[in-house]
């Protein structure tokens, strides 16, 4: 029996999308016309952050390849036999099935679909994504063109979001709120971190589901800390027992169709003493001063010498670990990022209309030392024409959360 290389199925029909027919086409219109900027006669995709925003498609790699292939007048998805025809039925375009019967079928799916006759000159790939071992494959089979890095410029097309987009975020937000509701209801003393977090993403998954019911359902998730585990942002949630006294820090992330959206606040169990509160004031003073920042117009390194200047007066600059915000997006722990938009010393983008940004300070006092633990509050802003929207509504401070359940 001869087995195909590569192939189409068309099974069942495609799906209700997260965005609309007239969402995709802006975009992939906004892709065509970096193409034709760079002169590029194709742009082959591989990362999951830039197929999902061009497709709706987001793949599950486990070790394969998948891609996107976009020409001047096509675009299809090229993912593994594995998935069978849901990349299909979750795409904005056509896609094209590789098999994994001989080595290097996907090299031969991308071929299919720009022919075999078709002059490819110049070559668009994502040089923040693609391994050397891939580059070096895609080569092989266009020997003659020239490889452009086109990975900027995209990034650079999602740090504008749409109205769709601005939509679903703030949903985003309001799930995340009340992941943090749920969470403060289970927050006492023995309660261990998991159970927590558990607690947590179940209600911001549930809401996910009465919010976008043709949705697929994957990576919310919640980091719960408490203790010296709260020193990393990004620490997992641990079996630790939590004991009265204790700093927390709450971190929920519900992921709809790709789209990171956060909660994070500083809270304390019981109780918190003098050095304790003396350093959360001082982080809460930063955020609340940043919120006040973060306008258009403004650079992104401006917000960020005002802010160090205050911690420093307060006497904390050196507790601090990272930057003061981010972009919102396609994104996730584990895939995406728009680092041309994060409020950090380097970064002298220019804020404007439809860009989505935290204001997210954190400060760091190590073990041993009066205060000890991280202090972190983030909230999500989407900036408009004149001024900015915050679109968490979870309070913060230490007014607001001493939790004493």
């Amino acid at each position: 029996m001869e087995r195909p290389d590569f192939f189409k199925l068309k099974n069942g029909e495609k799906v209700k999308l997260p965005f609309s027919k007239n969402e995709y086409e802006r975009r992939v219109i906004n892709l065509r016309s970096v193409m034709e900027k760079s002169n590029l006669d194709m742009i082959i995709l591989t990362s999951m952050h830039n197929i999902a925003y061009y497709t709706g498609f987001i793949y599950c790699s486990f070790g394969r390849p998948y891609g996107c292939v976009i020409t001047k007048k096509k675009i299809s998805t090229i993912s593994a036999n594995i998935d069978a025809s849901q990349p299909w039925r979750r795409s904005h375009c056509e896609n094209i099935i590789y098999t994994d019967w001989k080595r290097d079928n996907f090299l031969k799916a991308i071929v299919s679909i720009v022919g075999r006759d078709e002059q490819t000159k110049k070559i668009g790939i994502e040089n923040d994504h693609v391994t050397l071992e891939v580059r070096e494959k895609i080569g092989s089979i266009f020997p003659f063109s020239v490889f452009t890095d086109i990975s900027k410029e995209l990034m650079k097309l999602r740090m504008i979001k749409s109205n769709e987009e601005i939509e679903l975020i703030k949903n985003g937000a309001r799930i995340a709120d009340l992941g943090g509701y749920e969470i403060i209801k289970h927050i006492r003393e023995n309660n261990t971190e998991i159970e927590i977090a558990i607690s947590g993403r179940d209600a911001m998954e549930r809401e996910i589901v009465k919010t976008y019911p043709d949705s697929e359902y994957m990576d919310t998730w919640v980091w719960f800390q408490s203790g010296i585990n709260t020193d990393g942002a990004h620490n997992p949630k641990t079996n630790r027992k939590l004991i009265k006294g204790d700093i927390l820090s709450l971190n929920t992330f519900p992921m709809i169709s790709g789209y990171y959206t956060a909660l994070e606040r500083t809270l304390f169990l019981d109780y918190a003493d003098d050095d304790s509160l003396k350093a959360w004031e001082a982080n809460v003073k930063v955020h609340k001063r940043g919120l006040e920042l973060i306008k258009p117009g403004v650079k992104c390194s401006e917000i960020c010498k005002e802010l160090n200047d205050m911690f420093a007066e307060l006497g904390y600059l050196q507790y601090r670990t990272f930057g003061y915000g981010h972009s919102f997006g396609v994104l996730s722990h584990f895939y995406g990022r728009e680092a041309g938009l994060e409020l950090r010393e380097d970064i002298d983008t220019v804020l404007e209309e439809n860009m989505v940004i935290s204001m997210e300070p954190m400060i760091l006092i190590p073990e041993g030392k009066p205060g000890a633990g991280g202090y972190r509050e983030h909230d999500i802003l989407v900036i408009g024409k004149e001024g900015v929207e915050n679109i968490t509504k979870f309070p913060f401070g230490p007014e607001n959360n001493i939790i004493k359940n």
